[in-house]
Protein backbone atom coordinates (compact mmCIF):
# COMPACT_ATOMS: atom_id res chain seq x y z
CA UNK A 1 0.00 0.00 0.00
CA UNK A 2 1.23 3.45 -0.85
CA UNK A 3 2.90 5.14 2.13
CA UNK A 4 0.94 8.37 1.52
CA UNK A 5 -2.34 6.54 2.00
CA UNK A 6 -1.12 4.90 5.22
CA UNK A 7 0.05 8.27 6.50
CA UNK A 8 -3.32 9.87 5.70
CA UNK A 9 -5.17 7.05 7.43
CA UNK A 10 -2.97 7.36 10.53
CA UNK A 11 -3.47 11.13 10.58
CA UNK A 12 -7.24 10.79 10.33
CA UNK A 13 -7.22 8.21 13.11
CA UNK A 14 -5.25 10.64 15.29
CA UNK A 15 -8.05 13.17 14.63
CA UNK A 16 -10.51 10.50 15.80
CA UNK A 17 -8.59 10.07 19.05
CA UNK A 18 -8.21 13.83 19.56
CA UNK A 19 -11.93 14.47 19.09
CA UNK A 20 -12.67 11.71 21.61
CA UNK A 21 -10.37 13.37 24.16
CA UNK A 22 -12.07 16.70 23.45
CA UNK A 23 -15.47 15.07 24.08
CA UNK A 24 -14.25 13.90 27.48
CA UNK A 25 -12.96 17.37 28.33
CA UNK A 26 -16.29 18.92 27.36
CA UNK A 27 -18.15 16.31 29.39
CA UNK A 28 -16.07 17.01 32.51
CA UNK A 29 -16.75 20.72 32.05
CA UNK A 30 -20.51 20.09 31.88
CA UNK A 31 -20.66 21.16 28.23
CA UNK A 32 -22.82 18.26 27.10
CA UNK A 33 -23.84 19.64 23.69
CA UNK A 34 -20.19 20.16 22.83
CA UNK A 35 -19.40 16.66 24.13
CA UNK A 36 -22.02 15.23 21.73
CA UNK A 37 -20.46 17.19 18.87
CA UNK A 38 -16.94 15.98 19.59
CA UNK A 39 -18.07 12.37 20.14
CA UNK A 40 -19.68 12.43 16.70
CA UNK A 41 -16.56 13.90 15.12
CA UNK A 42 -14.50 11.15 16.70
CA UNK A 43 -16.70 8.62 14.88
CA UNK A 44 -16.59 10.69 11.69
CA UNK A 45 -12.79 10.87 11.63
CA UNK A 46 -12.62 7.14 12.35
CA UNK A 47 -14.70 6.47 9.25
CA UNK A 48 -12.52 8.80 7.21
CA UNK A 49 -9.39 6.97 8.43
CA UNK A 50 -10.74 3.72 7.01
CA UNK A 51 -12.20 5.30 3.86
CA UNK A 52 -8.74 6.72 3.10
CA UNK A 53 -7.56 3.17 2.41
CA UNK A 54 -9.90 3.17 -0.60
CA UNK A 55 -8.73 6.59 -1.73
CA UNK A 56 -12.21 7.86 -0.89
CA UNK A 57 -13.32 11.11 0.69
CA UNK A 58 -16.38 13.29 0.39
CA UNK A 59 -17.19 16.90 1.12
CA UNK A 60 -20.49 15.70 2.61
CA UNK A 61 -20.88 13.77 5.84
CA UNK A 62 -23.56 11.65 4.18
CA UNK A 63 -21.05 10.60 1.52
CA UNK A 64 -18.46 9.54 4.10
CA UNK A 65 -21.10 7.57 6.01
CA UNK A 66 -22.58 5.96 2.88
CA UNK A 67 -19.20 4.78 1.62
CA UNK A 68 -18.21 3.40 5.02
CA UNK A 69 -21.54 1.60 5.44
CA UNK A 70 -21.48 0.14 1.92
CA UNK A 71 -17.82 -0.91 1.87
CA UNK A 72 -17.20 -1.97 5.47
CA UNK A 73 -20.42 -2.64 7.35
CA UNK A 74 -22.61 -4.28 4.72
CA UNK A 75 -19.71 -6.55 3.76
CA UNK A 76 -19.13 -7.57 7.39
CA UNK A 77 -15.59 -6.18 7.55
CA UNK A 78 -16.67 -3.95 10.44
CA UNK A 79 -19.34 -5.04 12.93
CA UNK A 80 -22.94 -4.06 12.15
CA UNK A 81 -23.06 -2.50 15.62
CA UNK A 82 -20.92 0.29 14.17
CA UNK A 83 -23.81 1.35 11.95
CA UNK A 84 -26.02 1.99 15.00
CA UNK A 85 -23.23 3.99 16.65
CA UNK A 86 -22.84 6.16 13.54
CA UNK A 87 -26.57 6.79 13.16
CA UNK A 88 -27.19 7.79 16.77
CA UNK A 89 -24.01 9.89 17.01
CA UNK A 90 -25.06 11.77 13.88
CA UNK A 91 -28.60 12.36 15.16
CA UNK A 92 -27.38 13.59 18.55
CA UNK A 93 -24.79 15.89 16.97
CA UNK A 94 -27.34 17.41 14.61
CA UNK A 95 -29.77 18.03 17.47
CA UNK A 96 -27.05 19.56 19.65
CA UNK A 97 -25.70 21.74 16.85
CA UNK A 98 -28.87 22.86 15.09
CA UNK A 99 -31.96 22.66 17.31
CA UNK A 100 -32.82 25.81 19.20
CA UNK A 101 -33.20 25.25 22.92
CA UNK A 102 -31.90 21.68 22.73
CA UNK A 103 -30.71 20.53 26.13
CA UNK A 104 -28.19 17.72 26.05
CA UNK A 105 -28.28 15.53 29.12
CA UNK A 106 -25.31 14.27 31.05
CA UNK A 107 -26.53 10.72 30.37
CA UNK A 108 -26.69 11.29 26.60
CA UNK A 109 -23.20 12.76 26.56
CA UNK A 110 -21.79 9.94 28.68
CA UNK A 111 -23.43 7.29 26.49
CA UNK A 112 -22.22 8.88 23.25
CA UNK A 113 -18.66 9.11 24.56
CA UNK A 114 -18.74 5.41 25.46
CA UNK A 115 -20.08 4.62 21.99
CA UNK A 116 -17.34 6.72 20.38
CA UNK A 117 -14.75 4.85 22.46
CA UNK A 118 -16.17 1.55 21.21
CA UNK A 119 -16.15 2.79 17.62
CA UNK A 120 -12.56 4.02 17.98
CA UNK A 121 -11.54 0.59 19.24
CA UNK A 122 -13.22 -1.12 16.26
CA UNK A 123 -11.40 1.21 13.88
CA UNK A 124 -8.06 0.81 15.67
CA UNK A 125 -8.33 -2.99 15.51
CA UNK A 126 -9.14 -2.85 11.81
CA UNK A 127 -6.25 -0.49 11.06
CA UNK A 128 -3.88 -2.73 13.02
CA UNK A 129 -5.08 -5.74 11.03
CA UNK A 130 -4.21 -3.82 7.85
CA UNK A 131 -0.80 -2.88 9.33
CA UNK A 132 -1.66 0.82 9.24
CA UNK A 133 -1.19 1.16 13.00
CA UNK A 134 1.43 -0.62 15.07
CA UNK A 135 0.41 -3.35 17.49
Amino acid sequence: MESRIKELSRYRFSCCEEALEDAKIMYKAGRYKNALNRAYYSVFHGMRAVNALDGFDSSKHSGVIAHFNQRYIKTGIISRDASKIIKLASEKRESADYLDFYVASQEDAEFQIKQAELFSTLIMEYLKSREILDE
